[in-house]
């Protein structure tokens, strides 16, 4: 998974989110207020299904599988909002092909790094069933072989990924550019930039959260204010508010690691560590069994959960290439890039 090369463009500097989208200029019509309600009003479901019912939630496979589903539908739905406009690349101002542009490729930057730690964590399993193997077997080095095993997996886990460190300055690159570009002329711009705004808060946040998982750094984590006249902006807030406080709570307690399924292994790892070196003594046979069963289903559950985490960000990777890919054949069909390919270097 590589993203593409894109032509330069300049960067240009936008206004303020705070502005009303109608305060000047081109009027909404009600069709098009409808669209743009119809969009920021699905949002703003999506997120309120992203407040965890249970604290534990937070920072599970689980929960950052529906987030990063969420992340997918979003980036559809602004495809499916730009189709249904009808404003062809050909009216697009330079500031809104900046805009998608701009964030795209940063996207790109950003799911390469997910998967590349998805796939480190994945490679962390082949240890674990190697720790697995050896403690099942009848072998009378079974213990040092097993020890051998949980010692790689450690140094392994705990070890940092170079690609993960990049999504920082990324990051904080997107937020300082997360407002809308200032409209006049164009109504239905008005509706596209303010619904690519909010497409763009959820992502920004939601691969913060990514980030932060990852690294095992709440420095990744971002805390964004928007303005109070997005009808999403409630249940952004309540998201935001309950999944930070969580998330600070558990880097206050320097766990081995944050996700949850990684923890819960780790856990049941620990319990079997003093077996492993010491030797078992007879009172210890059953228990031994019972966490070396914990093992295996912890690991299979935590092995699922990687591979299910992993095909999300590689279609919230193919929707966002494919969105760019249309966007750049369109300006090449219209002679705005003339030497640009259809599709970029992957």
């Amino acid at each position: 998974m590589s993203r593409p090369q894109e032509p330069h463009r300049p960067f240009f500097p936008f206004g303020n989110p705070f502005r009303n989208i109608s305060s000047r200029g081109s009027q909404l019509s009600p069709r098009l207020h409808g669209q743009l309600n119809a969009f920021e009003e699905t949002l703003s479901k999506r997120l309120q299904k992203l407040i965890p019912k249970d604290k534990d939630d937070v920072l599970s496979l689980s929960w950052m599988k529906l987030a990063m589903e969420s992340l997918y539908e979003t980036h559809n739905d602004i495809k499916t909002l730009i189709a249904e406009l009808e404003l062809p690349v050909s009216e697009w101002d330079e500031k809104w092909i900046d805009v998608y542009l701009d964030i795209s490729v940063k996207l790109l930057d950003i799911c390469i790094a997910f998967s590349s730690e998805l796939t480190r964590l994945n490679q962390g399993n082949i240890l674990l069933q190697c720790l697995l193997h050896n403690l099942e077997s009848n072998s009378p080095d079974r213990f040092i072989r097993a020890s051998s095993s949980l010692n790689s997996w450690r140094q392994h886990i705990s070890s940092k990924n170079p690609r993960v460190e990049t999504c920082r300055p990324i990051l904080d690159s997107l937020v300082e550019s997360l407002n809308m570009p200032e409209v006049k002329n164009s109504a239905k711009g008005k509706v596209l930039m303010r619904a690519m705004y909010g497409v763009k808060v959820e992502t920004v946040y939601i691969c913060s959260v990514f980030a932060a998982a990852f690294s095992g750094s709440a420095k990744n984590l971002k805390e964004l204010t928007i303005p109070d006249t997005v009808l999403w902006a409630q249940a952004f807030n309540d998201l935001q508010t309950y999944v930070n406080a969580e998330i600070r709570n558990i880097f206050s307690h320097e766990e081995f690691t944050v996700i949850k399924e990684l923890d819960a292994v780790n856990a049941c790892v620990k319990n079997l560590y003093p077996m492993i070196q010491e030797g078992l003594h007879d009172f210890e046979v059953e228990s031994f069994k019972s966490s070396v069963s914990d093992l295996g289903r912890l690991t299979a559950k935590l092995s699922q959960g990687l591979d299910v985490l992993s095909k999300e960000v590689d279609g919230f990777f193919k929707i966002v290439l494919t969105g760019r890919d249309a966007l750049l054949c369109n300006l090449r069909a219209t002679g705005s890039f003339p030497d640009t390919q259809c599709r970029g270097e992957i």
